[in-house]
């Protein structure tokens, strides 16, 4: 599982596709609450806000 901004999406989905061998589900944190998990600000790889959650 992986939050991560725009810019990494790709990485991200590359990385995904390569440790489990299947297609990842990509979900806009910008548009999806929770009820209990508080995703994080950041991104994994960077400073940017998180704004995908890859899983």
């Amino acid at each position: 599982m992986y939050c991560i901004c725009r810019e990494h999406a790709e990485l991200a989905v590359d990385k995904f596709v390569d440790e489990y061998e299947d297609a990842p589900d990509l979900i806009n944190l910008q548009t999806t609450v929770f009820t209990a998990w508080e995703p994080p600000e950041k991104c994994d790889w960077c400073d940017n806000p998180a704004e995908i959650l890859v899983i």
